[in-house]
């Protein structure tokens, strides 16, 4: 029989390397997302993953070091979301859904002042991600600068997403899904850029 010790308290010698190193990422994400970056101590996500104070340095070396891996893995994340259409509105809408669907992330990817921004995986992840939505906006028709309506989709999307997450937009959309309400607007400000998605 399993007592309530064995379910709910993992002893410090049963972390693995990856397992520990999840263990405070994902104790991070959930501080992020209630308090902001601002409220991320290791020695609390320590305290949280049950292990040493200094056992999150080992890992990351310090709080610039595990927020920049934080963003890594969100910029992965927001590469694979990217990637997996090619119409320049549904990335838009991936781009959203990422913002609302990781939003500790979200936060933390775009504020270069909390990260490490010569860090090669960070580099490459911010690369990866950027080229999927050039992608997207290299098949416009008749645009004559690229990087400019880059930019603007760019925009668009990040803004409606902040909004989004700040409530600032709640009573504006209503009872409507907020990934349709994006579709409505990238349509009224690219109408004659933006083919119609599948399946219209």
């Amino acid at each position: 029989m399993t007592s309530d010790r064995d379910t709910k308290s993992t002893p410090r010698s049963t972390y693995h390397h990856g397992d520990l190193r999840q263990a405070v990422l994902a104790a991070a994400l959930d501080v992020i997302a209630a308090e902001g970056p601002g409220g991320l101590s290791l020695r609390d996500l320590a305290r949280r993953a049950g292990v040493s104070h200094a056992a999150p340095a080992h890992h990351f070396k310090d709080r610039p070091g595990l927020l920049t891996a934080i963003a890594t893995e969100g910029y992965e994340l927001l590469a694979d979301a990217l990637e997996d259409t090619s119409a320049l509105r549904e990335r838009g809408v991936r781009y959203v859904r990422f913002a609302v669907t990781h939003p500790a992330h979200f936060q933390v990817m775009f504020r270069p002042e909390l990260l490490r921004a010569d860090d090669p995986g960070l580099l490459a992840a911010k690369e990866r991600a950027s080229a999927a939505l050039r992608t997207g906006v290299a098949d416009l028709p008749d645009v004559p600068d690229a990087r400019q309506a880059g930019i603007a989709a760019w925009s668009l999307a990040h803004g409606f997403a902040t909004l989004l997450l700040t409530h600032n937009v709640t009573a504006a959309i209503g009872d409507r899904d907020p990934e349709e309400y994006f579709r409505s607007l990238a349509g009224l400000l690219f109408a004659a850029q933006l083919p119609s998605p599948e399946g219209e």
